[in-house]
């Protein structure tokens, strides 16, 4: 036995046990070294014409022994001899698929060169021939050197008997990855490697038994090789029917019988490498509703094929319907990361922005650089650059969308509209210009759904801001003093029924240079200056009054005064500051909610009747009254704006009061 030198023994530990998190990686790692083993071989079989073969002729065969408690991974590979072997494996962190990489530039550039300077001569053929060949014809995967010993993690022993293509010797490598490998001549029928692990045994929640199964394999090539461009080969169980025999009365009952039959496991050709012309909607659906375990068909598919400096290949789906999950904490945006058709990550959060977290999809570059597992990347400026365009496309679709299916839009928003409001929120208005031509809100004046910048182009000459209300509903909105005030002044105000909603506008200020005010607030400057001037004389005159209602209120409101815009509501509430009576309300179910108060101003319509009793009340000196009255005012404001009245006991017996 060839023993592993002290610092090869520390390496090999610290892959075996640190590198990798997820056990069920080694299969992935097995499968991808057989599939660049076949590459290598097809790559030289494109200039060796001694080699007859042609891609069809190369798969890739899984077979397990459960009695044996072995699993098996077999190429019809390049193979190697027996110093590759000691080279390779050997050799902890050697990579061959790197050298081979590095050697076929080189080749393909000094052909190229050579092409150049014989233009009729042997070279260009097989220049030409290469030209010719298709562009995944060698996709080599492994760089690093070391996926193979990730087999450690699950086996206590494991076998490598190879013979090269062409060779009559074949070589077995062997070792249990602790003390050392061992290098002996072998027998093999046909060239290619076969690597046999022999499982651990099961022990506490470790199972190695999942890998000795039909399901279990074929769920880990689905998961992770499902797209590596040879067939993957399994002996699968399969049921048939029996032959009726010849005598069986009415009453026979079918019988069935198992049998085995070689079936390829994994789909090989990734939908998202092919042109979106070549591929029917048909096609997409399925992939989509299989793929993203979805039931129903995805709104939208963008297919991105970008080349260049960083070439990769982008799939994405806008779904119809919001999973059930998509608002709770369990809930992990990202997409599917693959490299080189093996998939990296199932989610990667990073290629997605949080407000377009509902998008389902895959990415898949070769140009990636990953760390030594192969589980997460090295360079996140590579990451970024993809992340930036996905982000872009999907915008672009969805404006797309917007314009030209304003129906489908709308359900869109519907199911998803909440998201894109949070990321103008949580990016502290950052993405307003961008995020907020994708917003939609209903308009109390054209009672259907409308984009700002719709709402902007049907102003008056003379408005000066965007108007909103937020609240439980349309149509309790609708009814909101505020809000057919606003109305009745001949401009129209957004009625925002999600608890985000407030927030959004808050942090956006203003759009394409219009305030952005919600109507619940005192500043939203619609009175003409009659209606100041007839404001101010009221308050002027009835000063005492509203001293005495402010006394009676109490730290409940910060002030009383007129409104100069209420028509038929006797009072209103309206918030004086950054934090909105909607705001206030919403904040109220989270933590240290008592933290957080809007600065009350209760607005009083100096046209209305009440207003007369009032001032009768004060002239008669009945301060009591004013109090009743003033406490009835500010409680019915409080019921209009859906905010909870302090003592409901105190205003039940108000009202019973007044009806004595």
């Amino acid at each position: 036995m060839q023993t592993f030198k002290t610092e090869s023994k520390k390496l090999l530990d610290l892959m075996i046990n640190s590198i990798y998190t997820n056990k069920e990686i080694f299969l992935r790692e097995l499968i991808s070294n057989a599939s660049d083993a076949e590459d290598k071989l097809y790559f030289k079989s494109l200039t060796d014409k001694s080699i007859e073969l042609s891609r069809n002729d190369l798969t890739i065969g899984i077979s397990f022994d459960k009695d044996a408690r072995t699993l098996t991974v077999s190429d019809h590979g390049i193979g190697m001899d027996r110093d590759a072997l000691e080279k390779n494996l050997g050799t902890i962190a050697h990579s061959d698929s790197q050298e081979f990489k590095a050697a076929q530039a080189a080749a393909e550039k000094a052909q190229a060169e050579e092409a150049g300077a014989e233009k009729d001569g042997e070279a260009a053929a097989d220049a030409k021939a290469a030209d010719a060949a298709p562009k995944d014809a060698v996709d080599i995967i492994g760089q690093f050197g070391v996926g193979f010993y990730s087999a450690f993690m699950v086996a206590k022993e494991v076998r490598v008997v190879t013979k090269p293509y062409g060779s009559s010797e074949a070589w077995e490598w062997k070792s249990d990855g602790v003390e050392g490998y061992t290098i002996e001549p072998a027998e093999k029928e046909g060239f290619g490697t076969d690597v046999i692990l022999t499982l651990k045994d099961n022990a506490g929640d470790e199972n190695y038994d999942t890998y000795l199964t039909e399901y279990g394999l074929k769920d880990l090539v689905k998961r992770y090789s499902n797209y590596v461009h040879y067939p993957i080969q399994m002996m699968v169980t399969k049921s048939r029917q029996k032959p009726k025999p010849e005598d069986a009365g009415d009453d026979y009952k079918p019988e069935y019988e198992q049998y085995q039959e070689l079936e390829t496991v994994n789909s090989m050709t990734p939908i998202w490498k092919r042109r979106k012309s070549e591929v029917s909607q048909e096609e997409y659906n399925e992939f989509y509703k299989s793929q993203f375990h979805d039931f129903a068909d995805p709104a939208r598919v963008i297919s991105v094929h970008a080349e260049g400096a960083l070439s990769y290949d982008v799939l994405l789906f806008i779904p119809s319907r919001a999973p059930f999950d998509l608002w709770s904490k369990d809930y992990k945006k990202g997409l599917e990361l693959y490299s080189s058709n093996v998939l990296i990550m199932e989610k990667c959060e990073d290629l997605l922005p949080d407000y377009f977290n509902f998008v389902r999809g895959v990415v898949d570059s070769q140009d990636l650089s990953l760390n030594i597992s192969r589980e997460t990347l090295q360079q996140n400026s590579q990451l970024r650059a993809i992340a930036r365009h996905v982000e872009k496309k999907i915008q672009q679709e969805l404006e797309k969308m917007l314009k030209n299916d304003r129906e489908d839009y709308e359900k869109f928003w519907e199911n998803f509209g909440r998201t894109i409001k949070y990321g103008i929120y949580t990016s502290y208005g950052m993405n307003k210009d961008t995020l907020g031509k994708l917003l939609l809100f209903y308009s109390a004046k054209e009672q259907k759904m409308v984009t700002l910048a719709e709402y902007i182009e049907a102003m008056p000459e003379d408005q000066k801001a965007i108007y909103y209300a937020a609240g439980e509903s349309t149509e309790k909105l609708a009814k909101m003093p505020m809000v057919k005030a606003v109305l009745g002044k001949g401009y129209d105000v957004l009625l925002c029924t999600q608890d985000v909603d407030d927030f959004c506008f808050q942090t956006m200020q203003n759009y394409e240079e219009k305030d952005l005010k919600n109507v619940a607030n005192g500043d939203l400057d619609l009175e003409s200056e009659s209606d100041k001037t007839a404001a101010e004389e009221a308050t002027k005159e009835n000063e005492a009054l509203f001293t005495a209602m402010k006394d009676a209120l109490g730290d409940k409101v910060k002030r009383v005064a007129v409104s100069s815009v209420l028509t038929d509501a006797p009072a209103c509430l309206t918030a004086d500051g950054p934090i909105s009576l909607e705001m206030e309300k919403i904040m109220a179910g989270m933590p240290d909610s008592d933290q957080v108060k809007s600065e009350r101003v209760l607005e009083i319509n100096a046209k209305h009747p009440v207003f007369e009793v009032l001032k009768a009340a004060q002239a008669a000196g009945d301060a009591d009254k004013v109090k009743d009255y003033t406490d009835l005012l500010y409680n019915q404001a409080l019921l209009v704006e859906g905010l909870p009245i302090d003592d409901p006991v105190a205003f039940a017996q108000e009202v019973c009061k007044l009806m004595k």
